[in-house]
């Protein structure tokens, strides 16, 4: 018997029934004491990355759009560079997930380069 199955309780199939829906509106409070937040937000030109830097700057993760810019753009070469040395400021992490996003970690956090 795995860890899982302790947790979850045993083998077997599970139903619809087996689970309960959550209604987020009961967790709002939850939401003022949480410390580190995950943030969206898409790169059209270079401005775009000031509250990109003010985020990780104040502990939060930034996960970032930048399907508007190719690789080879000087566009986003440069915002490369100014993310890049926020991230040595903080002792973060910066990686490029595909062609389509920039996962940007605060202090201490380090972004692994192996799936699961």
């Amino acid at each position: 018997m795995g860890i899982m199955s302790k947790i979850l309780g045993g083998s077997g199939s599970r139903s619809v029934d087996d689970y309960v829906e959550l209604d987020t509106d009961d967790f709002a409070d939850a939401h003022a004491e949480t410390g580190t937040q995950v943030h969206f937000a898409e790169i059209g030109d270079q401005s775009d990355i000031i509250p990109i830097k003010d985020a990780v700057y104040d502990g939060d993760f930034v996960i970032a759009d930048i399907t508007r810019h190719s690789t080879s753009d000087r566009t986003i070469e440069h915002v490369y560079d100014e993310l890049r040395q926020v991230v040595q400021e903080v002792d973060g992490d910066i990686v490029q997930k595909g062609d389509d996003q920039i996962i940007v970690t605060p202090t201490g956090v380090k972004v692994s380069r192996q799936k699961l």
